[in-house]
């Protein structure tokens, strides 16, 4: 059986830069959506935050943002099915990455507020990165390359192609106007090879050797289906 370990934001709200803080967490679909592509393949998973806190599912993902009604009810009937898991995810300082088949990070503006300065997920990520095993991050969850540095101080993930949640995409975000950063700039920033989609809240998933991102929660599933394509069935 191939194992996935999925790291989640354990955030509950994104501060802003007039220090108000925005309710946050995960986005539903990109925790529901690969979880369910990969179980159904045969893979175990495991949920790791750090300090092993029960993530906070973003209510907007679960409200109009969401999709339609039928797909919403869907999303929350599987959460409910994992909610024991989420209930008790492993503390992420006492994982060993190089366990699992596959590690992905679900998004969220959940990751912009803790795995973006979080030093030990960063580690992981760059431990990950250089081995060259399979990674993946969906849409706010590239904001965890910013934490990753090699003992030189350069930062692994410059040079790598990758994509996230877009500017664009973020200011149809009444409250994203007032935030201290946009992902698609920071990644830039850090010399990420950034793409994305010609429309926002297309699917868009960029693949470069074992690092897979998508752009937005229309991503999460053909990134899932992609992962299993490419690395097989449990």
């Amino acid at each position: 059986m191939r194992h996935a370990l999925f790291v989640l934001s354990a955030a509950d709200g994104w501060t802003l830069k007039d220090g108000t803080v925005h309710p946050t967490g995960y986005w539903a679909e990109e925790l529901t959506e690969p979880h369910r592509v990969l179980t159904e393949a045969g893979w175990d998973i495991t949920l790791a935050t750090p300090g092993g806190v029960a993530p906070t599912v973003d209510e907007l993902s679960l409200g109009l943002m969401g999709g339609l009604p039928a797909r919403r009810e869907q999303v929350r009937a599987y959460l409910g099915g994992i909610a024991p898991a989420l209930a008790a995810p492993r503390p992420l300082s006492e994982v060993d990455e190089a366990e699992y088949d596959l590690v992905l990070y679900p998004g969220g503006h959940g990751p912009m507020e803790d795995l973006a300065v979080d030093a030990t997920s960063g580690a992981l990520l760059t431990r990950r990165l250089e081995a060259g095993r399979p990674l993946a991050l969906i849409c706010h969850a590239p904001a965890a390359v910013l934490a990753a540095r090699r003992e030189d101080g350069t930062h692994p993930f410059a040079g790598r192609r990758m994509t996230g949640f877009s500017n664009l995409e973020e200011r149809a975000n009444p409250f994203a106007w007032k935030a201290r950063w946009l992902l698609e700039d920071r990644l830039r920033l850090a010399g990420v090879d950034y793409s994305k989609a010609l429309l926002p809240m297309r699917p868009h998933v960029v693949v470069d050797g074992a690092l897979y991102s998508g752009q937005n929660p229309a991503s999460a599933t053909p990134l899932a289906e992609r992962l299993v394509a490419d690395l097989g069935r449990g």
